[in-house]
């Protein structure tokens, strides 16, 4: 069964709903992040993702969201 996943903070200027977001997996704890795929292949390089990781670009905004409502 897929873990229930719960929405922590998004991005205040998202127009359509499916934005970049910030999830919390709920029985381990994990984050899950929804951001814009990284493409870049300079920025792919500096990274050195190895197979199975990608890397997504989140806007500043939906972390500060979070880490606000944290205080």
């Amino acid at each position: 069964m897929t873990e229930p996943l719960r929405k922590l903070s998004g991005d205040p200027e998202c127009k359509n709903g499916t934005c970049p977001t910030l999830w919390a997996k709920t029985a381990s704890g994990d984050y899950v992040v929804q951001g814009y795929a990284v493409t870049d292949p300079a920025e792919l390089a500096q990274l050195d993702l190895p197979e199975g990781e990608t890397a997504v670009r989140v806007p500043a905004a939906v972390l500060e969201e979070y880490f606000s409502a944290q205080r």
